[in-house]
Formats: structure tokens, C-alpha cells, sequence
């Protein structure tokens, strides 16, 4: 908010350059904003993935969270107006890559009764696999 009064300030003031430069920095705070939710919402829906695959099953609760993880992904992805994502099909990949080891502790912690610790949980599920299920998830659905 307080970006919001600088930016009327400086365009009062007549100042656009800097007016322009606030701008800059507020769009990219926004995107920055929208890029970590993304990243959240990867791990639950991983997490989940993960679980699924180590135990040869499913719970209702574990459908369900993919399943909104998967909405809130392609919620924030999508820009309003023009349509178009704020991550490329190749920067989402990356991101769910990056996300993948945060799920696997997670997971490890869930999984099994927590059993297991996260490397040890990692040998028993195919990463590429859930991962490309993951990617898969987001961009069909």
C-alpha cells in the first residue's frame, strides 16, 4: 500500500521516471509473489504425489489436496487480462524440480508413519516419474 501513495506522490510531484522505476519494482514484487505461491503449492501437490507412489495408495484427503494444489497452480499461473502464464511450461518444469526435494522431506515425515528419512524415501520413488506426473497434472487439467 505504501508503494501505492509513493507512485501518486512522484506522479503529483511529476516525477515519471522514478514513478516508472516504483512501477518496475512493484510489478516485479508481484511476480515474485506469484512465483512462490507457485512454488508452495508445488510441494503439496509432490508431497501428495510422493506418498502416493512409495505406498501403493490413495486417501481422499491425498486427492483432494492434489487436486486443489493443482487449481491454485493453474490459478496464479494465468495472467487475467492477456490470457497468457507467468511461467513458461519449461520454468514451471523447473520449478516442480526445485520443489521436489522440500516434498520429499515433507514426505518422509508423512509417509509410512515417518519411517523412513527423505533419502531413504527418495530410492523407493522414480523422481522424473512424479515429477513429469506432476507437470502433466498442471498443463491437462
Amino acid at each position: 500500500m505504501e508503494e501505492l501513495l509513493e507512485l501518486r506522490e512522484l506522479l503529483l510531484a511529476d516525477r515519471v521516471s522514478d514513478a516508472l522505476l516504483l512501477v518496475e519494482e512493484m510489478t516485479e514484487m508481484s511476480k515474485d509473489d506469484k512465483l512462490n505461491k507457485i512454488f508452495s503449492f508445488s510441494v503439496v501437490l509432490l508431497l501428495n504425489l510422493i506418498k502416493q507412489a512409495v505406498e501403493g495408495r490413495t486417501t481422499r484427503f491425498w486427492e483432494t489436496s492434489i487436486f486443489n494444489a493443482v487449481k491454485q497452480i493453474q490459478r496464479t499461473n494465468r495472467r487475467r487480462k492477456s490470457g497468457s502464464f507467468y511461467l513458461t511450461v519449461e520454468e514451471l518444469q523447473e520449478t516442480l524440480e526445485d520443489a521436489y526435494d522440500s516434498a520429499l522431506r515433507q514426505a518422509a515425515l508423512e509417509a509410512f508413519e515417518g519411517r523412513y528419512e527423505a533419502a531413504e524415501l527418495g530410492q523407493m520413488v522414480e523422481r522424473r516419474g512424479v515429477v513429469d506426473q506432476a507437470s502433466s497434472l498442471i498443463l491437462t487439467n
